[in-house]
């Protein structure tokens, strides 16, 4: 039904009686929820996909809070403020993040359906400690004043938690804007709250237009796959989105070769293209969740490369002030000399080819 989605939310799973009815939380659990002054929860649908019995669940630790968030040895201050060049000496309205000429991230809600423990904008919306004025319609004027703008990522908190209203509003006043060539939205509800992609919601993003939509949705784990998801990433797909996604690599949760080669298949599997695979930021208080930095890159390596369809090989990506820098697998050019370039796959075998000059034939 229409509004199941809104039922998930009114019944939001974000107490520990609510946990109650989907795990058996440990002593150490209950108390770190007894005391945390953060925001956690999750909708009831994507809560019933945890394990009962293993807080080791890889769905169950992106959820529960724990008492490794208190311990903060890498995690920088501010992290979002410097992340989202939010102490440039240009004049931007709260809601609007920028690093590129030609695009922005525009923040139109703090809410979500799951408060995820690896946030990396765990200062303003996990834990409160930065506070921003997120107002669409000063957002929309500034967009509108910089035509050099073709590219809005809507981003929050999650965006599809505001109403099919308050959505087309949004959409409408980008469409009018002549300089806009792309809308995407940055979006976990496919995975935690399918149920959103309601027929109101395909009728307001689905109508042909100029100016293509695009969703970014982030499942780290194929556990968070199910049928409802499937029909959901369809339902999508057939009123003319795109939708692909944005993993984070999650130490205990997606950083062994079997899960990851599986995640990143069972994607294809319901049509979700996947996109980016990210390296946990170092925001405050997730260390625990941080691999080594060249770990994506094995990988991808190990799991997908040579493994698996070049369809399920995204890119592994760091997040800094400077923008998104690659971190992919280094083993494609190994050397060149004036006749070959030399040449090695995943496995290590090497081959050559002739290397063509810089200038060759006749003018």
């Amino acid at each position: 039904m229409s509004d199941e989605w809104q039922r998930q939310i009114r019944e939001f799973v974000n107490t520990i009686d609510k946990l109650k009815q989907h795990v058996n939380l440990t002593p150490g659990e209950e108390e770190v929820l007894r005391t945390t002054k953060t925001t956690w929860g999750t909708t009831p649908y994507f809560a019933s996909l945890m394990d009962r019995d293993d807080p080791a669940c890889p769905i169950r630790k992106q959820v529960i809070p724990s008492i490794q968030e208190q311990q903060n040895r890498y995690g920088m201050s501010d992290y979002l403020i410097w992340k989202e060049n939010r102490d440039t000496e240009e004049k931007r309205p709260d809601s609007i993040a920028r690093q590129y000429v030609d695009r922005v991230a525009f923040t139109v809600t703090q809410t979500c359906g799951i408060y995820c423990r690896h946030c990396f904008r765990k200062e303003l919306v996990v834990d409160g400690d930065l506070q921003l004025n997120f107002d669409v319609d000063e957002g929309l004027a500034w967009i509108a004043a910089h035509p050099e703008v073709r590219d809005v990522l809507v981003t929050g908190g999650d965006p599809f938690l505001l109403s099919d209203e308050q959505l087309e509003y949004l959409i409408r006043k980008l469409r009018e804007l002549p300089h806009i060539e792309m809308i995407r939205f940055g979006t976990r509800l496919p995975i935690v709250l399918p149920q959103r992609i309601t027929p109101g919601l395909k009728k307001v993003l689905g109508a042909y237009h100029r100016v293509p939509i695009w969703v970014n949705t982030q499942c780290n784990h194929p556990g968070e796959i199910t049928e409802i998801t499937a029909r959901a990433v369809f339902d999508l797909l057939s009123c003319g989105v795109n939708v692909g996604n944005q993993a984070v690599l999650l130490k205990g949760i997606n950083d062994d070769v079997e899960t990851f080669r599986a995640l990143h298949q069972k994607l294809l599997s319901v049509r979700i293209k996947p996109y980016y695979v990210f390296y946990c930021e170092p925001a405050p208080g997730i260390d625990h969740f941080r691999t080594p930095v060249e770990k994506g890159a094995e990988l991808i390596r190990d799991a997908l490369r040579g493994h698996t369809t070049g369809l399920a090989q995204p890119m592994h990506v760091i997040a800094t002030n400077i923008g998104k820098v690659p971190l992919m697998p280094d083993y494609y050019i190994t050397g060149k000399d004036a006749q070959c370039y030399h040449l090695r796959n995943h496995k290590g075998e090497a081959t050559s080819i002739p290397n063509m000059p810089e200038s060759s034939g006749s003018v």
